[in-house]
């Protein structure tokens, strides 16, 4: 029977099955199916999504990022410091490491299990424009930080119906075709936000996101004029730290800091991937 080694990892409760792929032990025709099901939960390992690790062209490796429903991400803020911390305890490369993603080039330090990621530039901010839903007009702001997010303002997240007002933001027309992920904030004192998260791809809620924490951050950095470093706290507990300079309301030097945890180690059966025996009566 197929093994497959893996790790499974944490950014901030955000969690990741990740695979040294460098060897090409995955089959490309059956990967989408092999990634739905190893990141389904109780039935298999379970994750938000899962990380190859392959060849780099003119980095020390690439990553491919797939979210748990197979679909392709071009970023993900909480897995790259994953696959960071990774790539480092397995030797792929040193502490200080560069790594091809969809959106360019990220470079990373590790530290212990912390690891702090510096991305390509954000893009595409616009601030408070109105967009209809059935709770009425709300008023958002939106950016790419590799991959687009939406930003809302509430009073409190934990009053928030993440899932439903989420999933309805994700689907709405103004963001198709492709969609968005969506960030519902608030700016607390010290220079802090709270946040919950509806993450494309996932289609659900998740307890934290790296890529939503650099948005939110940076919406509030113009609207709130909040200095850098800005905390963001997700769901998950604990702290994301955000890093950057901006002139004229465009962003540079963008980092997130934050944990990036082992949870364990071992071998997926091909059980873990296939539906024999889950549909046997």
């Amino acid at each position: 029977m197929k093994k497959v080694h893996f790790y499974k990892m944490s950014g901030s409760g955000n969690d990741f099955i990740i695979i040294d792929n460098r060897s090409g032990v995955l089959e490309e025709k059956s990967l989408p199916d092999f990634i739905i099901g190893v990141c389904r939960r109780r039935l298999s390992a379970g994750a938000d999504g899962l990380i190859l690790v392959e060849k780099g062209r003119s980095a020390d490796f690439s990553w491919r990022f797939f979210n748990k429903d197979g679909t392709r991400a071009e970023m993900c803020g909480n897995g790259a410091r994953c696959v960071s911390r990774f790539a480092y305890l397995n030797g792929i490369a040193g502490k200080e490491m560069t790594f091809e993603t969809d959106t360019g080039i990220v470079a990373a330090s590790v530290s212990g299990d912390r690891v702090r990621i510096r991305i390509p530039d954000p893009r595409d901010l616009l601030l408070d424009f109105p967009l209809k839903t059935s709770k009425g007009r709300i008023m958002i702001s939106s950016i790419n930080t590799g991959v687009p997010h939406v930003v809302c303002e509430v009073r409190d997240p934990d009053q928030i119906d993440v899932p439903g007002l989420g999933r309805e933001i994700r689907y709405h027309g103004h963001f198709a075709p492709a969609g968005t992920n969506v960030n519902f904030i608030t700016a607390d004192p010290g220079n802090l936000i709270s946040i919950r998260t509806y993450e494309r791809g996932v289609e659900d809620e998740t307890l934290a996101c790296g890529t939503g924490a650099i948005a939110s951050a940076l919406v509030m950095s113009v609207k709130r004029a909040l200095p850098s470093p800005v905390r963001v706290k997700p769901k998950g507990g604990g702290f994301l730290t955000i890093f950057f300079q901006k002139e004229n309301n465009r962003f540079g030097s963008v980092f997130l800091e934050g944990d990036a945890r082992v949870i364990y180690e071992g071998d997926l059966w091909e059980e873990a991937w296939t539906d024999e025996g889950v549909n046997k009566q």
